[in-house]
């Protein structure tokens, strides 16, 4: 079912993705600083569909 890596991406990714450039997601933070957490999480989550449709 999609919905449990949904919620994992959202609760876990994110976070994630954002500390690992230095951004605190916000209004307060600028487009491209928020939008560099979320292109990195789009790559994340490809690579890690990648993987499961492709694992032997």
């Amino acid at each position: 079912m999609i919905v449990i890596p949904a919620v994992f991406s959202v609760l876990v990714v994110v976070p994630a993705c954002a500390a690992e450039f230095g951004v605190v997601l916000g209004a307060e933070t600028t487009s491209r600083q928020n939008g560099s957490v979320g292109g990195e999480m789009t790559k994340r989550l490809v690579q890690f569909a990648e993987q499961q449709l492709f694992r032997p």
